[in-house]
């Protein structure tokens, strides 16, 4: 929250832009795309878009297909400033994959950093929908399972035959050899592997791609950037001679190629693509990437946009008396599928809490917050999805990139305390083009800061939604009744952390 603050101030001083971020290219120029009339898409990665049940590319996907596999062809780093659910994965996937169909050794070509476990995996999937038709393998890293399982998943070692003599000073490179040709990777299990890691790699990376940049930019994740440019850049400057070297009996060719606006100039290296829906302005921040002559794709001149059919509203709240409100809405809204979103870890927690002392609501709600183990906030995340549960209460940990399909709703319990975070919450609904709505519950003091914080994002009016007054009566009594169950839940929860930790300092004086 401080490191946001810090970023607002900064913002608020009018940070000159960059020269390139000035003639932007406006993906929104570009419409729908049948598969069909998209130029020079392999046979194979169509039928697996075919059968996911894709049959056109999006706006943000036209545009970097255009700028990747048409002239351009990728001889400019990428940076996308596109609303959530507009489809920036597929966007960077696809022409990922086709570029890479074409490779005849396996090794790491591409890598993916995403800032959340949950988010990787969800880009994970994305891939693996269509990499496997090109015979392309993915791989993730992000520390949900054992660094051995990992290892054993992204390294393998190759058979040696019976009878034949090595001489370990020629072939010790040769040991190890990606069993992936994309990862997907959380920062900090991406540095476990660099530092760690015997026959982990990056000297034959083609493509970086930076997710969420913004908050990758924001946290220093054990300097993970820095190291992983340094770590192409010196296979370029000291491995690779005319474009190419040898690892081993593996030999990678880099790019060679005029770009267009710099004649005659040429160098292999690698290419970046940077994607947000808030993509920061900032210049310190964007140097760090060390783009190369990028291109900067946006949808349209507002820096801020929220998805096109999403409907926003305010529900007013009497002091002390939000939990009713909530409770009421969530009624009227009969079992559509929604997200509450709440101002932290214990907020969530409580909140959820109080929810299931009301009785039988006949919804179904769980809590998800990065207080959870990773594996019971997949599980309620599956059963999210397949509805099993109409109702999640989660801290932001849900809000950046996560995509549960059918989510209709979006209510603020908290009011969102930047424009970001109320763009990245509202984008859980009204994706891939279908409609939405985003409900911010707000005391009376609430307002006029809310209001200067939707102005943000070109938005000068806000609906105001309301509940029945009848239906916050009859709930009064068992408001009351819940408030009492959610206090001896936190009190047993207290005591039981301070057994715990009694326990635990036990354990230590004793040894």
């Amino acid at each position: 929250m401080e490191e946001e603050a810090r970023s607002q101030q900064v913002t608020k001083k009018k940070v000159a832009v960059l020269p390139w971020m000035r003639t932007p290219v406006d993906v929104s120029s570009f419409q729908n795309l049948p598969l069909t009339h998209l130029p020079s898409l392999n046979p194979r990665l169509e039928a697996a878009l075919c059968n996911s049940g894709f049959d056109s590319l999006f706006p943000v996907q036209v545009a970097v297909w255009q700028e990747t596999m048409g002239p351009g062809s990728f001889e400019r780093d990428l940076c996308v400033n596109s609303p959530t659910g507009s489809g920036k994965t597929l966007a960077y996937a696809l022409p990922i994959v086709q570029i890479l169909s074409t490779r005849a050794v396996k090794c790491l070509r591409a890598l993916v950093v995403l800032p959340t476990r949950d988010l990787a995996l969800q880009v994970r999937d994305v891939f693996a929908t269509i990499a496997p038709a090109v015979g392309l393998s993915v791989g993730l890293a992000v520390g949900q399972s054992s660094i051995s399982e990992e290892i054993s998943m992204l390294i393998e070692r190759p058979k040696l035959e019976a009878g034949i003599c090595y001489d370990p000073h020629h072939s010790i490179s040769m040991e190890f050899q990606s069993a992936v040709d994309i990862l997907v990777a959380t920062p900090g299990r991406l540095m476990d592997h660099i530092n760690n890691t015997k026959g982990f790699t990056l000297e034959h990376l083609r493509f970086l791609v930076v997710d969420e940049t913004d908050r990758l930019l924001r946290e220093s994740y054990q300097s993970w950037l820095p190291t992983v440019l340094q770590c192409t850049k010196s296979s370029v400057d000291g491995l690779f001679s005319y474009g190419g070297t040898s690892f081993g009996s593996l030999k990678t060719i880099r790019r060679f190629g005029v770009e267009r606006g710099l004649k005659s100039k040429s160098s292999p290296r690698l290419m970046k693509m940077i994607l947000s829906a808030t993509l920061t302005q900032d210049p310190s921040k964007l140097s760090q990437l060390d783009l190369h002559h990028p291109l900067f794709l946006t949808a349209g001149k507002i820096r801020y946009k929220l998805p096109e059919h999403l409907q926003s509203f305010k529900l007013l709240c009497e002091p002390k008396m939000k939990p009713l409100y909530l409770v009421s809405l969530l009624q009227s809204l009969k079992g559509e599928k929604c997200i509450v979103f709440t101002s932290s870890v214990e907020s969530t927690h409580r909140l959820c809490t109080l929810l299931k002392s009301f009785g039988d609501l006949g919804i179904k709600i769980k809590e998800y917050s990065g207080h959870q183990h990773q594996t019971m906030r997949t599980k309620t995340l599956r059963a999210f999805r397949e509805g099993g549960i109409q109702v999640v209460v989660s801290s932001d940990a849900m809000t950046r990139g996560m995509d549960v399909e059918g989510v209709r709703n979006v209510i603020n319990y908290d009011k969102p305390p930047y424009i970001k975070t109320y763009i990245h919450r509202a984008g859980r609904t009204a994706r891939a083009g279908n409609s939405g709505r985003c409900f911010t519950l707000l005391h009376e003091d609430e307002v006029k800061q809310f209001k200067k914080l939707l102005k943000k994002a070109d938005i000068d009016s806000c609906h105001v939604h309301t509940v029945s007054s009848d239906s916050i009566e009859s709930l009064r009594s068992t408001y009351d009744s819940a408030l009492e169950k959610l206090k001896e839940s936190v009190e047993m929860e207290a005591s039981k952390k301070r057994k715990h930790g009694f326990k635990l300092s036990s354990k230590t004086k004793s040894r």
